[in-house]
């Protein structure tokens, strides 16, 4: 008696057949078929992730612009120290729109005394420039590169900016 006669015997594997009946039912035990759901899978992945990775950056003007008090007056800070008082009306990665604009403007005396320090300190005279009155004559609108805006602040409407600012309006109105 042979040893092969005592093993049990397996079933055949089926066979496609080409008179359609039973189509669609075979199983897939091919490597590939499985490395082929694999793959989908990781693709299906992949086009998730860049959807959320876009989609976060498109979204992020709108929550950069949450902050802004539209009705308020903001304070931007540069990154060269200078300082501007207006209304944000825009903010997306690029750039900060910035509309009714002000600036300090620093008035020296034309002879300083004996003692340059001590003079220039006591005769300063601080005031709130409009923009718009220089010689290049800018508009009273300004994009400033993201990269140079340090940050910015809502002003309040008991502040002293914010009152020079009114009386400004008040005075150029009359």
């Amino acid at each position: 008696m042979d040893v092969r006669d005592r093993m049990p015997t397996r079933p055949a594997a089926p066979q496609p057949s080409d008179s359609g009946a039973g189509a669609g039912t075979a199983v897939a035990t091919t490597p590939g078929g499985w490395l082929g759901k694999i793959l989908a899978v990781v693709l299906i992945l992949a086009a998730l992730t860049v959807t959320i990775y876009f989609a976060g950056r498109a979204l992020a003007p709108v929550a950069a612009d949450a902050p802004i008090k539209s009705k308020q007056y903001q304070a931007l800070f540069l990154t060269n120290g200078q300082v501007y008082f207006g209304k944000i009306s825009k903010v997306d990665n690029s750039y900060v729109k910035l509309m009714d604009i002000y600036y300090l403007q620093v008035q020296q005396p034309v002879q300083p005394g004996a003692d340059p320090k001590a003079a220039q300190q006591s005769n300063q005279q601080v005031s709130l420039a409009k923009l718009g009155g220089e010689l290049h004559g800018p508009e009273d609108v300004m994009y400033v590169s993201r990269s140079q805006v340090l940050f910015w602040e809502n002003l309040k409407d008991d502040g002293k900016v914010t009152k020079a600012i009114k009386d400004y309006k008040t005075q150029g109105s009359k």
